[in-house]
């Protein structure tokens, strides 16, 4: 009986260090995910949840996208930066929404759209509330940190390596942009380490 009393107490014990490790564990990967990328959204293509921390330590590049905009050749020159500098650590990744009425397609045609037309490789997420208190939890702490939201279409954040530097860039500013450009070789320049 003294035996199993002890066997039990051991197993036990076992138990809660085996649960307490993995919370440490857990606690650790939250604490080197920045909290602006602590989300899970859905990916377009199947509509699987996708966690946003799996890009932590990559500069990000978040931008609302619709496919009948006069912004929309725009695919094109993110995808261009994408495939140069991925490599690096960048990575885009596109938020279709209709909040300016010009994405009114469902998820499965815009994913067509994007890939038959422009090639677009680089991550895209389900259609989305980009702006107002319906957006999505991401673009909403975008807000927060930038004090500005998307106004209008193909609307960009850069966010550091660390996510503690967040700056945007208007619908105006090009993919190839040369401010555009240079900040996000500023940023790829900071190594994860030395943040």
């Amino acid at each position: 009986m003294a035996h199993r009393f002890v066997f039990l107490f051991i197993w036990l014990l076992l138990g809660l260090n085996t649960a307490h490790s993995a919370s440490e564990n857990a606690t650790t990967a939250t604490m080197t995910c920045p909290r602006v990328l602590q989300h899970t959204v859905l990916r377009l293509q199947d509509e699987k949840p996708q966690a946003l921390c799996q890009y932590a330590g990559q500069v990000v590049v978040v931008v609302n996208t619709a496919s009948f905009c006069g912004f929309t050749p725009q695919y094109k020159g993110l995808e261009a930066l994408y495939a140069k500098y991925k490599d690096r650590g960048l990575v885009v990744l596109g938020f279709p929404s209709n909040d300016f009425s010009q994405e009114p397609d469902n998820n499965a045609k815009i994913a067509d759209f994007c890939d038959n037309t422009f090639g677009v490789k680089f991550p895209m997420f389900v259609k989305t509330t980009v702006r107002g208190a319906d957006a999505l939890p991401l673009f909403k702490q975008l807000a927060e940190q930038t004090g500005t939201t998307p106004k209008w279409n193909f609307y960009k954040y850069v966010i550091s390596r660390d996510g503690k530097h967040i700056k945007s860039f208007s619908s105006m500013t090009g993919p190839q942009d040369k401010s555009f450009v240079q900040e996000i070789e500023n940023q790829l320049a900071m190594k994860a380490s030395a943040l």
